[in-house]
């Protein structure tokens, strides 16, 4: 949530951070501003509500020059989204600016101390207490002003500041979210994500909790908040810039739906023997011996990355039985869980700086349990603090509703399950080969769902201005349907519900008529008798459905569309393939219609209101 897009060189400061600040706009905003210190030292700042447009006609009448300055896309947490509460935030006599992204837990009592002093604040923000407490200790240097300041507060933050009266000069500093350095020619940026940056440099310094950078057109200087030097290692990015452009799709998320088979094939890539059916995850510095002594799995994740391990859960018990508990990061140390050593903690997280899972990581640590990280980003914090991590490769997810890093993080859940199943001895080596050459058909088979995106979008047109849906699977399937349900309510504001199939007779029925569409996953796996009786029983539901006047919306397997048509409404198609594989293929379809139905509501399907692509404060 919010950006944050500083720069300090020689070239324009303005157009660069109202580049960076467009590309952070997938994170949330309902506001923008930035600061600029031209060459006679006037510190200028130009501030607007709503979309980033807005600030640029502002920056358009007045212009801004100068060659360093900071940036900031701010989602509301203290104070309305209006332009006296956008970022950046001065100080009373206007030396100083601050942006910010995080929350002041203890802003009332310092704003109380202030205001006895004198104080007058202009807006109803947290932030413009840290202007106010860096200005009152600035005496010429301004990195020793920012660690005064950061004594008194208490809260998860990631600041950018500048001052007049020590020009050339941003100080930036992490505890909780997000901040990297980007290391250019001559030239150095400040971010809260790596794509605002990413077309100016690839050399990114991710910083730690309780680093602080000054970054000064000579190069940039790192230390702890308490000033002792410290270093970081420079990760140097392989994402093409290119890659976060929409490349000729409406929509970024279009555009990420139809990147999965490419996705997926990456995050397998040099993980499967075709040959042998094992699986080598070498990097995530697990030894076999290690992986065999564990007793049991949590994994822990929030939003899409939940729905995901729940789909896990069926992989690692149905695989390598072993236990397996899900929890939400957001309850997770909340309930004092017990573990120790024995148990292994899996993390996922799309952008690895997700606060909840993170808080979650700390805790299992704690408890003496090795964490594992199934992550998208290389070097953010949830895989600096794991003992290892499986990287999905999806490359950069711009859009909030997440899709390629849901199917990513599916095959990665896959992987893990396959390779403790073969360290454990609980799979047979045919049965592996069998399961790791159905792995690799997967992109193929999702390009073949693709390729209906006619009739998806045809679906749409039919279902768009209904007001519910529900959404109903079995097994591993019921994960899939939470995930749908969380597709279509997240970017066209529709109600959905996702369900267990068997648990319709307990409740749901009676929501049922002739205006409720219901999406069945009744998919199965023609070598499983287990799959065929689920199946068999997901019949009966669509029975149900059709009995009460509901609009059955089938998504089945392509030797079982001529039954199932006899009984639905709709049939989406899709390719044979393994029941525990089965969930990638079946959300493709899915994230389809959510986003048609989505693009016909006239919804703004980056960005959907209210909620933001990286959670970073609790």
């Amino acid at each position: 949530m919010c950006g944050i897009v500083g720069y300090v060189g020689q070239r324009s400061a303005a157009p660069i951070i109202l580049d960076g600040l467009k590309r952070l706009e997938y994170r949330g905003y309902d506001s923008a501003g930035l600061a600029v210190l031209d060459q006679q030292n006037v510190l200028s700042v130009r501030r607007a509500s709503g979309k980033l447009r807005n600030l640029e006609e502002t920056v358009r009448e007045t212009p801004l020059t100068g060659h360093y300055g900071v940036g900031h896309t701010r989602w509301a947490t203290h104070g309305r989204p209006t332009e006296e509460n956008a970022h950046p935030h001065r100080g009373p006599k206007g030396d100083v600016v601050v942006v910010h992204n995080g929350i002041v837990e203890n802003y009332l009592p310092l704003k109380q101390k202030l205001e006895s002093e004198g104080h007058v604040f202009l807006s109803e923000t947290d932030t413009e207490i840290i202007a106010h407490l860096v200005e009152k200790y600035l005496d010429g240097n301004l990195e020793d002003a920012v660690r005064r300041a950061l004594r008194e507060i208490h809260g998860v933050f990631a600041l950018g500041v500048l001052a007049r009266s020590d020009p050339g000069k941003i100080v930036g500093a992490r505890s909780g979210p997000p901040a990297v350095i980007g290391l250019g020619d001559n030239e150095y940026f400040l971010a809260s994500d790596v794509p605002a940056i990413l077309q100016h440099t690839r050399d990114i310094i991710f910083l730690d909790d309780g680093d602080m950078a000054v970054i000064t057109p000579e190069g940039v200087k790192l230390t702890d908040f308490a000033g002792t030097p410290i270093k970081r290692a420079v990760t140097h990015i392989l994402w093409d810039p290119i890659m976060a452009e929409k490349g000729g799709y409406k929509h970024f998320m279009l555009k990420e739906i139809f990147e999965q088979p490419r996705a997926v094939r990456d995050t397998m890539l040099g993980r499967v023997s075709q040959e042998t059916g094992r699986i080598f995850l070498n990097e995530v510095n697990l030894s076999p011996r290690e992986f065999e002594e564990f007793k049991s799995v949590k994994i822990v994740a929030c939003g899409t990355s939940w729905h995901a391990a729940l789909a896990g859960k069926f992989m690692i018990e149905k695989i390598a039985r072993m236990p397996v508990e899900v929890d939400y990061g957001s309850e997770f140390r909340y309930r004092d869980p017990i573990m120790d050593s024995s148990v292994l903690t899996v993390v996922i997280s799309q952008s690895g700086e997700t606060a909840d899972t993170l808080a979650a990581q700390r805790e299992a640590k704690l408890k003496g349990s090795k964490t594992l990280a199934i992550c998208n980003v290389v070097g953010s914090m949830i895989t600096r603090e794991a003992i290892g991590t499986l990287l999905t490769h999806a490359g950069p997810e711009i859009g909030v509703a997440s899709t390629k890093a849901f199917t990513c993080q599916l095959t990665s859940l896959f992987l893990l399950a396959m390779h403790l199943g073969e360290v454990r001895g609980t799979v047979d080596a045919e049965a592996a080969l069998e399961l790791a050459q159905e792995l690799t058909k997967l992109p193929g088979k999702m390009e073949t769902v693709l390729s209906q995106n006619d009739r998806y979008e045809d679906l749409a047109r039919q279902l768009f201005r209904v007001t519910d849906f529900l959404f109903l699977g079995r097994g591993i399937h019921y994960p899939i349907a939470l995930e749908g349900a969380l597709k279509l309510k997240e970017i066209s504001y529709i109600h959905a519900e996702g369900y267990p199939a068997g648990e319709m007779k307990h409740g749901p029925n009676a929501l049922i008529d002739e205006n409720l569409p219901v999406v069945v996953i009744a998919t199965r796996d023609p070598k499983s008798e287990e799959s065929r009786i689920r199946y068999e029983k997901t019949l009966s539901n669509i029975q149900e459905v059709r009995a009460r006047g509901g609009i059955v919306v089938s998504i089945a397997c392509e030797q079982d569309v001529e039954e199932i048509s006899k009984v639905s409404t709709h049939v989406i198609s899709l390719p044979e393939t393994s029941e525990l594989l089965l969930p990638i293929l079946e959300i493709v379809p899915m994230q389809l219609l959510a986003y048609h139905i989505a693009v016909r509501r006239g919804c703004d399907v980056d960005q959907p209101r209210n909620l933001a692509k990286s959670v970073t404060v609790e």
